[in-house]
């Protein structure tokens, strides 16, 4: 196999400043190798060791890793314990004035939910979900807006064993039946209608909707929370949370379950159009989630604000806003709306108003907002920030560079993780107090996680070469496997091909001569342009260096001669270029790439839009994109896109 090439180059390093430092909780590089030669020693021992002393177990567990039935892993699987125990009720004793949560809605009211109230409030919850049947291995679908009740109802479910798939509130009705169906869920919890950007999302319409399309008659009861106070529908299986919840008791005894007991099913995309559900266990997921918390987000407890601004719906949303941080008893951030409603300079308003002192959002996110401009973070005071974290996909240099200097005032160190929903927690990023980052690179794997990069047969590729990322050892906090498709599981993660051996992530990357790994797109988006293999997010980042573009997404399409031609979508940060005016910007960007990283990488064909077709969480839809550079007929579902009318805009090549 022709190695996939490396063909971005940075030489720009921000070691950790000594004050940093001196507070982190893996403080020093030292620290950091301490942890992983511990790992290499004694891998069982040291996640036994971390386990026993970050969760709170019933029944402790006598042996961590059971890899019998590979790659159907099994960890601390003797071991009892409840999240939501372990979310909640442990901190009550220490924490329960503390604020839990801050909600900001999308007409900017706030409140606050302490520790004690969340208990409360998760706790009525749960035991409304008793009275109504639901027990332990049930699956609930929660369809909810990004709100305190949206936590609650993950938190309970937890609390009794249940196992939740949340689906996003920005997903069509036939994509919830979708999961509905697959799940075979007994219960399905919504609300009125979710508020955002001051428009109303019919939520409880599209469940009504979803459950017309099929047999789904799994579903007793659909569970509403009123939200808006909107007209809904109503039928005799339809029942209000406030009418469920008011009259239960603040206590419930947490149902004990095992380390191995499915926590959720997330639902993601598959390349064969039927989604997959990622199946999350209960201790070791949780593991995960705190133990990132702890390292990379360098969380402090009694002082920290945390905002990570992913909706629950995803896997970001799952670990880093519902479970890790309140595992940690910290205070976050909750909010409800958009960045740019009503003003642009929304996130910098609330990163003010609450003094967040860490802030997790997506490159997307931070491209759009350079787009918005960089006068906006300079409005409004975010001194409070002490630290920066990216999620979702690569950051390319430039987009790292103004949130470093610009949002972060250049004293914030920004901690850029690559994980997957499959992984649950963060494989890798930096350790903020011990590594030093390189704008673009997501640097090195957490302690205790062995990466490697192989080439099509699962053989170690020269150093400084591109090829698949993959994961060495089975990890506490990975899926355990695909509900009811154990062989699509096995086929997909875990392939022959690579021997059966290896976690295949599905990512390209390169790994540096010192250790740090460059993502350099999935392994369906590497190019193979006459004879050369190159990433395609290696060609956007030097799109996005060009001081006229604000954000680019970079696809391929078939070519007579060179086995496959580049295809640009750019969003200018001034107006959409047409005419001579656009045709003079494609000659300078084709040139600017040639200049940056190689005439091999110049695209064949740039156009131009006022966006990029997104989903509501900000991520691009790349699918669509190869499509249109195709010019074929989009046939995919394009419900969940924030700006559908986009791809008329980019189906026009210049």
């Amino acid at each position: 196999m022709a190695a996939i090439e490396s063909i971005l180059t940075e030489t720009r390093i921000f070691t950790p400043e000594a004050a940093f430092v001196a507070q982190a909780n893996v403080s020093g590089m030292e620290a950091y190798r301490a942890l992983c030669r511990q790992a290499e020693s004694d891998y069982p021992g040291y996640w036994t060791q971390l386990a026993r002393e970050h969760l709170t177990w019933h029944t402790p567990f006598t042996r961590a890793l059971d890899d019998s039935a590979a790659p159907f892993y099994k960890w601390f699987e003797d071991g009892t314990l409840n999240v939501s125990y372990n979310c909640l009720d442990r901190h009550l004793p220490t924490r329960a004035d503390q604020t839990a949560l801050i909600f900001e809605a999308d007409d900017g009211t706030v409140s606050q939910v302490s520790y004690r109230q969340l208990h409360a409030r998760v706790c009525q919850l749960a035991n409304g979900l008793k009275s109504l049947g639901v027990t332990a291995g049930d699956r609930v679908i929660v369809y909810m807006p990004m709100s305190v009740e949206a936590v609650v109802a993950m938190q309970a479910c937890a609390r009794i064993g249940a196992i939740h798939s949340v689906v996003f509130g920005g997903f069509s009705a036939k994509s919830l039946f979708e999961r509905i169906s697959d799940a075979q869920a007994k219960l399905v919890i919504t609300a009125d209608e979710g508020l955002r950007g001051g428009k109303a999302v019919p939520l409880k319409r599209a469940v009504d909707d979803a459950l017309a399309l099929g047999d789904c008659a799994c579903v007793e009861r659909v569970l509403v929370y009123r939200r808006s106070g909107g007209a809904v529908n109503w039928s005799a299986r339809d029942l209000w949370w406030h009418e469920l919840t008011q009259t239960q008791a603040e206590q419930c005894e947490p149902t004990w379950v095992s380390a191995e007991h499915p926590l959720f099913i997330l639902y993601t995309s598959g390349s064969t159009g039927k989604p997959k559900g990622v199946q999350h266990s209960t201790g070791g997921y949780l593991l995960g989630a705190v133990l990132s918390m702890h390292w990379v987000f360098d969380a402090k407890p009694d002082t920290d604000v945390f905002w990570c601004t992913a909706d629950v719906g995803w896997i970001t949303g799952h670990s880093y806003v519902a479970y890790g941080p309140l595992a940690l008893g910290m205070t976050q951030v909750i909010f409800e709306g958009i960045p740019t409603f009503p003003h642009a300079g929304r996130f910098w308003e609330i990163i003010a108003r609450h003094r967040v002192t860490t802030f997790y959002t997506a490159p997307t996110a931070i491209r759009s907002l350079i787009k918005l401009g960089s006068d906006l973070p300079a409005q409004h005071d975010l001194s409070s920030l002490r630290l920066l974290g990216t999620v979702g996909e690569p950051i390319n240099p430039e987009a790292w560079m103004w949130y470093h200097s610009v949002v972060g005032q250049g004293r914030c160190p920004i901690v850029d993780t690559w994980w997957q929903t499959e992984t649950g927690s963060h494989m890798i990023a930096p350790l903020p107090g011990a590594v030093a980052t390189k704008p673009g690179s997501c640097t090195l794997p957490l302690p205790g996680i062995d990466v490697g990069v192989v080439d099509e047969t699962g053989h170690d590729v020269a150093p400084e070469q591109g090829g698949f990322l993959v994961i060495k050892k089975p990890f506490p906090s990975q899926l355990r496997t695909l509900w009811n498709d154990a062989e699509r599981f096995k086929k997909t993660y875990f392939p022959e091909e690579l021997g059966g051996k290896y976690y295949l992530a599905g990512d390209s990357t390169h790994q540096e001569a010192d250790g740090y790994f460059w993502i350099m797109g999935r392994i369906d988006d590497v190019l193979n342009v006459s004879g050369h293999r190159l990433g395609t997010m290696e060609i956007e980042s030097a799109l996005v260096s060009n001081p006229l573009v604000a954000e680019a997404a970079v696809v391929g399409k078939p070519h007579d001669i060179k086995g496959e031609a580049v295809v640009a979508f750019v969003v200018l940060k001034g107006a959409r270029a047409s005419g001579d005016a656009a045709k003079k910007i494609v000659a300078d960007l084709r040139d600017w790439v040639a200049k940056e990283i190689g005439p091999i990488a110049k695209p064949d064909e740039i156009r131009f839009g006022d966006n990029l077709p997104k989903t509501r969480s900000g991520k691009i839809m790349r699918r669509l994109l190869r499509t249109l550079a195709r010019g074929e007929d989009i046939t995919q579902d394009t419900s969940t896109l924030e700006n559908p009318a986009i791809l008329e805009q980019l189906k026009q090549a210049l």
